[in-house]
């Protein structure tokens, strides 16, 4: 019978939590002297490592993080995710870092060295640091260390190890974000260190994004990168179409994308119909290079009017996503979508921005019904569609089964519409969310003063119809431009509103 004792209980509570808290103070009396804790490397208990690298990161002690990283008994050093806790010295990320080029200079790696991967991406390997300090019982298997051998089978294999030439490269993990012509020192100096050892330091970047940074600049970056290695490519510049056209012969070598974005490329007027026929050419038939693409999209591009079969028919395999926003198209362009293989197995679709007003919808109908089997997220925000081209466009949606969400704002709806859209829809029971615009009735006159009183009554209207149809729980949000500055305006239950909006 354990004594009913507050003093007894808190000791007792301590005791347990004892170990990571004797880890600590094993690591930070190791570290006061520097050089000892590199001597006593080489007969370090694994368990030691983790804790004993934290407290010299954290204290700056760069000798000893460079003799870690040359006896790191792991696949793998998460270091990203403990520069996200402890924000980085430039000293101490370059000592990992020289620590990791003297090791590379050797002909022979050390007995106890297994690192195979250095991870500087910040939201990979989150628990790894707090599990080996104690904290957790388990780690990540690509983070374990090998299974204990026996002591004579081990030597052996020990004396193999030493023997063995360092041949294999260390791959370096690394989303990287390209905003300024003068880079972030670590990443500056990353790259210096990859380039000096481009055959055994192999920088693999698996997210890439590129906002303001000269083309020149670019291009020296890439020449660093494995290029192969990036899934997820974000060009977000105002690139002119020329531009565009000295990075695409980059764009083809990255073989794995999943997920491309292309943002705010334009035409400059004098640039002839010939030579704006061959710059879209050369990006288009990069496409060919990418068999894996999957999400493709497509903001603000101002070449894409009657070109939209050029950009799609040189992709290799059916498309997730395609969003194509804020951009002109043609009839024969949305014509050619309503038919185009590489969208047929469509599970998002955006078209937010692009305006279809003077358009037949018979095409987008058409290829709703088409992608009905798979579709899960519809976006038609903003594309100035009429209660006519809507209400030709509700049976088509009616048969999406795999929908969940649902968006057209922006639209000028009337409330007979809108509710001819929710008896539409429904018998699709994985819709969940609905975002529509205010109806046409909500405004008090043609300047587009919204009323809120009327609002609330047409959408509480909305709400009763939908438990009178036993869809209760499905969220149908308004939204609507303020007049005054034109944030949206939100009305779920209640409205919320922008600061500025002042109702009349």
């Amino acid at each position: 019978m354990w004594p009913e004792d507050d003093s007894f209980r808190s000791r007792f509570t301590m005791g347990v939590r004892a170990p990571p808290r004797l880890l600590e103070l094993a690591s930070q009396s190791l570290l006061q002297n520097e050089a000892l804790a590199i001597v006593a490397l080489e007969e370090l208990p694994t368990e030691l490592f983790p804790p004993l690298f934290m407290a010299a990161f954290a204290g700056r002690h760069t000798q000893a993080l460079k003799a870690m990283v040359q006896a790191w008994p792991f696949p793998c050093l998460p270091l990203g995710a403990l520069m996200k806790d402890h924000q980085p010295h430039l000293e101490t990320f370059q000592a990992v870092l020289d620590g990791l080029d003297i090791l590379l200079g050797q002909e022979v790696r050390p007995r106890r060295w297994k690192l195979q991967v250095l991870d500087l991406r910040q939201n990979t390997h989150q628990d790894f640091w707090t599990l080996w300090s104690g904290i957790k019982a388990s780690v990540c298997s690509l983070l374990e260390p090998e299974p204990a051998q026996p002591m004579q089978k081990r030597c052996k294999v020990e004396a193999q190890v030493v023997l063995k030439p360092a041949q294999a490269p260390v791959e370096v993990l690394v989303d990287l974000c390209l905003k300024e012509d003068t880079l972030d020192e670590t990443i500056s100096y990353l790259l210096k260190k990859a380039k000096q050892r481009r055959s055994l330091l192999h920088l693999r970047c698996q997210k890439l994004r590129i906002f303001t940074m000269p083309m020149q600049s670019i291009r020296r970056i890439l020449k660093v990168v494995q290029l192969d290695s990036i899934q997820d490519l974000e060009v977000n510049c105002i690139w002119k179409l020329a531009t565009l056209g000295r990075f695409v012969p980059h764009l083809g070598r990255m073989g794995n994308l999943r997920r491309l974005l292309l943002s705010r490329i334009h035409i400059l007027p004098r640039t002839t119909p010939d030579q704006e026929e061959h710059f879209v050419d050369q990006l288009t038939i990069q496409f060919l290079n990418l068999p894996h693409l999957q999400k493709l999209y497509l903001d603000s591009i101002s070449f894409l009017e009657g070109r939209l079969h050029q950009v799609l028919r040189c992709l290799k395999t059916p498309l997730e996503t395609l969003w194509i926003t804020n951009c002109l198209i043609s009839e024969s362009d949305l014509a050619y979508l309503s038919q185009c293989p590489s969208v047929s197995q469509l599970k998002d679709l955006g078209l937010s921005g692009v305006n279809l007003t003077s358009l037949s919808l018979e095409p987008l109908k058409v290829l709703i019904e088409w992608t009905s089997a798979t579709l899960q997220d519809l976006d038609l925000d903003e594309c100035g569609i009429m209660d006519s081209q809507f209400s030709a466009l509700l049976p088509a949606l009616s048969c999406c089964s795999q929908l969940t969400t649902f968006s057209f704002c922006g639209n000028p709806i009337s409330m007979a519409v809108l509710e001819s859209l929710l008896h539409h829809t429904m018998g699709l029971s994985k819709l969940s969310h609905v975002l529509y615009p205010s109806p046409l009735e909500s405004y008090e006159d043609v300047r587009g003063t919204l009323h809120l009183g009327l609002l609330a009554q047409l959408h509480a209207r909305l709400k009763r119809l939908l438990c009178e149809s036993g869809r209760s729980s499905m969220v149908w949000v308004s939204a609507s431009p303020c007049p005054h500055c034109g944030e949206q305006i939100f009305y779920d239950t209640e409205p919320i509103l922008c600061p500025c909006y002042m109702p009349a």
